[in-house]
């Protein structure tokens, strides 16, 4: 339907439902990904994996001084984790989990809830890995729910409600594989 729950904050008892009039997205097709970053990527010295640590990434993203993710949320998505629903895509370095994403996928939609970054560019680097895997996988639409700067950088983008539905429609048509 294009809602998704939030919380106030962590400590909050309450979840409502959001639907914003103006919809953040990251195209499949216009992920930007900067010199120095590709550099960084290069480089190396880390590992990707999924879904190795679905709590831990859910966790991360949890701690910050301010957060939707509160315990039903966390519960919840653990749940639609151990249900095969929910994925995470994690930034491993030293045995450490540095950074990760997590989200929803239904379809050909990828939802991607929270993500979290403990060294630098772990959260840019993530997401790259992230859209090459959701366009490999048959994925059409990476929903995003806001746009923020950082998003933004990387090639995110805003569209209307009635742009996001659309999309959405025909993201549910069909399968795809994370």
């Amino acid at each position: 339907m294009g809602i998704f729950p939030m919380a106030e904050s962590a400590d909050s008892t309450e979840l409502h439902w959001v639907d914003p009039r103006r919809r953040g997205i990251l195209p499949l097709d216009g992920f930007h990904i900067s010199r120095s970053l590709a550099k960084e990527m290069r480089r190396g010295g880390f590992d990707i994996l999924a879904n190795h640590d679905f709590a831990g990434v859910v966790a991360g993203c949890a701690d910050r001084p301010e957060t939707w993710i509160n315990a039903d949320i966390a519960a919840l998505y653990l749940e639609l984790h151990r249900r095969g629903h929910a994925h995470s895509l994690e930034l491993w370095e030293d045995g450490a989990l540095k950074g990760g994403v997590y989200g929803v996928s239904i379809g050909r939609a990828f939802f991607a809830e929270s993500m979290f970054s403990r060294r630098r560019s772990a959260s840019k680097i993530v997401l790259a890995h992230l859209v090459e895997r959701l366009r490999k996988g048959g994925f059409v639409l990476c929903d995003t729910q806001f746009l923020t700067p950082h998003l933004a950088s990387l090639g995110g983008k805003e569209i209307s409600r009635a742009e996001y539905r659309r999309r959405l429609a025909e993201a549910l048509e069909g399968a795809a594989q994370f």
